[in-house]
């Protein structure tokens, strides 16, 4: 085995995988040494490169702590592993009674310390290197609450610390939310559209949304990602994008609810004026979201409503002001350094259009220890104050619309979504560059809707990096988002799991996995879960290692079951009776064609239209294969006797009707799965898909609106026929939820 390979296996990547064909895949050598190089470690000296590998394979022998330790809240007794060197035992005492102290400081600000003879411990091992023997021993430790403490240990002259995380093994799950088997919608909120909103769905909208859909009986509103994009680029659209996964996006402020903007004479003016209501209707009536329109119209009034909130808030320490504060003090440094970010990304497009991110700012300002970072905050402070403004605004409303869930009687309320990964070139790497690996992308490997393989473009953290933190930029990730949801999706969670890599300079099928520490993170989850009340579904789709499902199902998350998707070797769709109850059912999610699209092939249009098949023969396969999906279809609908046959849909040419779209939902309704989640385009029949993935510009990903605005939701017959038929199959018992 040479160096590289031994440093790769060290470090976690994996040599080769089983693809979705069934075929063994193996590393690329010259991938491999890429993503190594982005990782740090010097691959073109020998000398070096042992050395490297030599510190990974003694590290854990030569630090008396792990980074962290997570401690399994269930058990009865806790342990930890230390290590300490043998020879300074012997030199420290003659009569084997060599003192070890430690000291736990809890969450809550506790102080537990004791003492301990080295000859109490339990020995687990020895290792000797260099002339040094270590010996690894277990260390009791007290029973603690669930949460996050701090373990320091003295032994002689040596000290060391790790993150102390006590936590359970599985999340709060949807009967404890409801006895019930439930169904909700998702909601591409961006597509939302109503009276009041300025081109662009937003927090209000989503409010009415809620509003509306509690009353019909729908027990979850799914969204996709709100994490925050770039304020001053807001052509960059994707919300799988983001520039941090805490926070955001204030393009969904309603800023007609905003607290000032009615008094606010400037805004009031400027709002009335013929310009502006130009502006307003030309957004509004865009056939697809213009961002960059929605974005002008809504930050140059929110700028107005700062400037007045400066005058009459802030000056006056009004309940508004006090409120921000709060939010500013709870928020603490993450929140400085997000508004920072926006202020620098915003000042550096200004002197040039183009600069797009941190790695394209002069050196001096791509690490925020700098002291041209800290000068720029001195001068720039009020302008750091208006994005921390609107982070205020849209934490308000975005909490307003989760209240709004819970008074009217939702179980579940807003079902977020949580991104794989941040865009490279946005803040949570700039403030953490040692957690991320720059240069490299989390992707997926080919598969049967993408034969070319997927790069997500997103940078991927280092998992020893994560470790060595306590894992607090996921604990953040988690906390910020679950702080507003009942339930939670994170995306790509195999990516916990496993993690594919496309490395710097080569294709996404040339990518290589990384192993994760899965047990940790799922206790991390659960722990996080728990204390918010709020349900985890793992999206885990794609190439599913063997007993994934298990683990999952283990730690008390949802798996993400897809109709399209849940079928035999034959090509037989399941019955849904074979679902797991602990399982979120769907017929689609936003990379894939809608019930309509996929019907009528509009999806396989799209890839012969992208290239997106490696071949003609792939592309004639799939074509002749829908031929034969939709007869499977419509026999798994009439097997179970959800369909009337007679009303059944043209299948030659494919022809959408609202009989095969309740039909299909009724099917699904029967699946043990506690929650059912619907599209709204898959409601109002849509045939064009949310988003195709490894595509930008050629297709409108994340740009469509909704075909009818919220007041006429409602009242569309597709829509109302679907709710009747869901609150048949799956009825609320309105007296078991808990408000």
């Amino acid at each position: 085995m040479d160096l590289i390979e031994q440093l790769a296996d060290l470090v976690g990547f994996h040599r080769n995988y089983l693809n979705s064909f069934g075929e063994q895949v193996y590393a690329n050598d010259g991938a491999r040494r890429s993503l190594l190089a982005a990782m740090g470690y010097n691959i073109g000296d020998p000398q070096i490169l042992q050395q490297s590998i030599d510190d990974l394979v003694q590290k854990s022998w030569r630090e008396m702590l792990p980074a962290t330790h997570i401690a399994k809240l269930e058990e009865c007794q806790h342990v930890i592993e230390i290590s300490l060197v043998q020879q300074q035992a012997q030199d420290q005492t003659q009569n084997n009674k060599t003192q070890l102290s430690w000291t736990i400081i809890t969450e809550d600000n506790k102080k537990l310390t004791d003492n301990i003879a080295i000859n109490e411990l339990k020995v687990i091992d020895n290792a000797n290197f260099s002339g040094q023997t270590f010996t690894k021993y277990q260390l009791p430790l007290p029973n603690l609450a669930q949460g996050y403490h701090q373990l320091s240990l003295t032994y002689g002259d040596k000290k060391a610390s790790c993150h102390l995380i006590y936590a359970p093994k599985t999340c709060f799950s949807p009967q404890e939310a409801c006895s019930d088997k439930m169904w909700g919608l998702a909601a591409q909120l961006y597509s939302l559209h109503s009276e009041n909103s300025w081109g662009i769905g937003d927090f209000g909208d989503l409010t009415q949304l809620i509003e509306q859909s509690a009353s019909h009986g729908v027990a979850a509103i799914g969204l996709n990602p709100l994490h925050p994009l770039y304020q001053n680029n807001p052509a960059h659209r994707s919300p799988y994008s983001p520039t941090s996964r805490c926070f955001l996006n204030t393009i969904y402020i309603d800023v007609t609810k905003v607290f000032n903007f009615e008094n606010c004479t400037t805004a009031q003016k400027i709002y009335h004026s013929d310009d502006f209501q130009q502006r307003l209707a030309f957004a509004k009536n865009t056939e697809l979201v213009d961002y960059p329109a929605a974005a002008s119209l809504k930050f140059a009034i929110l700028e107005l409503l700062y400037i007045d909130f400066v005058t009459n808030d802030l000056s006056k320490q009004s309940k508004e002001a006090i409120a921000f504060e709060q939010f500013k003090q709870s928020h603490g440094e993450d929140l400085v350094q997000l508004a920072t970010f926006e202020a620098l990304y915003e000042h550096f497009r200004k002197l040039d259009f183009n600069c797009y991110g941190w790695p394209n700012w002069p050196q001096e300002y791509q690490n925020t220890k700098n002291s041209a970072v800290a000068t720029f905050v001195k001068e720039h402070r009020q302008r750091i104050d208006y994005f921390i403004f609107c982070q205020w605004l849209a934490h308000q409303q975005l909490s307003e619309a989760a209240l709004t869930a819970k008074k009217n009687g939702m179980p579940v309320g807003l079902y977020l979504d949580l991104a794989v990964g941040c865009d490279g070139s946005g803040v949570d790497v700039w403030s953490a560059p040692e957690v991320y690996v720059s240069g490299a992308a989390v992707g997926a490997p080919p598969d049967a809707t993408n034969a070319l393989g997927q790069d997500w473009g997103l940078t991927p953290m280092n998992p020893v990096a994560l470790q060595e933190k306590g894992y607090l930029p996921l604990i953040k990730a988690l906390r910020s988002n679950m702080q507003y949801a009942g339930a939670l999706r994170i995306d790509h969670i195999l990516g916990l799991m496993r993690q594919y890599w496309v490395a710097p300079g080569y294709k996404a099928d040339q990518g290589i996995y990384i192993t994760f520490p899965l047990e940790d993170i799922l206790r991390i989850i659960a722990l996080e879960s728990r204390r918010m009340n709020c349900v985890v579904i793992g999206e885990d789709l794609g190439t599913v290692p063997d007993g994934f499902g298990e683990i999952m199902a283990s730690a008390g998350l949802l798996s993400y079951k897809v109709l399209f998707f849940e079928r035999w070797e034959s090509g037989l769709f399941m019955r849904p009776e074979t679902y797991p109850a602990q399982s979120m059912v769907t017929v689609s999610t936003h990379d894939l064609p809608t019930l309509a699209g996929w019907w009528t092939g509009r999806d396989l249009h799209w890839r012969q239209q992208l290239n997106l098949y490696p071949n003609e023969e792939m592309g004639n396969n799939d074509r002749q294969g829908r031929v034969s999906d939709r007869e499977h279809l419509l026999s798994a609908l009439d097997d179970m006797n959800v369909i009337n046959i007679d009303n059944a849909p043209q299948q030659s040419p494919a022809i959408m009707n609202t009989e095969l779209s309740v039909a299909v939902q009724k099917f699904l309704a029967l699946a043990p799965s506690h929650i059912q989640l619907i599209p709204l385009e898959d409601t109002l029949e849509i045939t064009e898909q949310v988003n195709i993935p490894g595509t930008i510009n050629e297709h409108p990903n994340w740009l469509q609106k909704l075909p009818v605005s919220l007041e006429q939701l409602w009242h569309t017959k597709s829509v109302t026929q679907l709710s009747d038929a869901m609150n048949i199959a799956r009825p609320m018992n309105y007296a078991a939820r808990k408000f």
